[in-house]
C-alpha cells in the first residue's frame, strides 16, 4: 500500500511542477507570439494545461481513497486486496496463480488482477475449497481456489 501512495505522490509532485511551473512559461512565450485565435503553441499549451489539471484531480482522488484503506478490515481467512491465490480453472483444467492488486498495479500478463476486474470480483472473500463461476467476455469460466496467502500473511 505505501509503495502505491508513494507512486501516486510522486507523479502529482510532476505534474504540479509541470502545471505550476512549465506551463505557464509555455503560455506566457506563446503570448508573445502575438495573435492568440490562430498561435498554435498557446492552445497546445493550454490544452495541456487543462489535461494536466484534470489528471491531477484524478490523482488527489485516488491518493485519498488508497489512504483510507483500512488494513484491518481486510480479512485474515479469505481472499481480499493484497491476497496471493493459486486456483484450478475447471473450464481448462490448468492451475493459475494470481495476486489481487489495485487497478493501477494490475497486470494480467504477470498474474495481478485488479480487485475490480471480473475474476478479482469473483474471488473476493472466497476461501480453499470454494468454487467460483465467472463471466468474462469470451464466456463463462469455473475456477477452484486451491490455495491461499492474505496481505497479512506476507507481512
Amino acid at each position: 500500500m505505501e509503495e502505491l501512495k508513494k507512486k501516486l505522490q510522486d507523479e502529482i509532485a510532476a505534474l504540479e511542477h509541470e502545471f505550476h511551473h512549465e506551463l505557464p512559461k509555455e503560455i506566457l512565450r506563446a503570448r508573445e507570439l502575438g495573435d492568440l485565435s490562430e498561435n498554435a503553441e498557446y492552445h497546445a499549451a493550454k490544452e495541456r494545461q487543462g489535461l494536466v489539471n484534470a489528471r491531477l484531480g484524478q490523482l488527489r482522488s485516488r491518493l485519498r481513497e488508497v489512504s483510507m484503506i483500512d488494513m484491518t478490515k481486510i480479512p485474515k481467512d479469505r481472499i481480499g486486496l493484497g491476497s496471493s491465490i493459486r486456483v484450478l480453472d475447471l473450464t481448462k483444467d490448468i492451475e493459475i496463480d494470481y495476486k489481487l492488486v489495485t487497478s493501477e498495479d494490475a497486470d494480467v500478463t504477470k498474474g495481478l488482477i485488479s480487485t475490480s476486474s471480473p475474476i478479482g470480483k469473483a474471488l473476493l472473500g472466497k476461501q480453499v475449497g470454494d468454487t467460483v463461476k465467472i463471466q468474462i467476455p469470451d464466456g463463462v469460466r469455473e475456477m477452484e481456489v486451491l490455495t491461499l496467502a492474505t496481505i497479512h500473511d506476507a507481512a
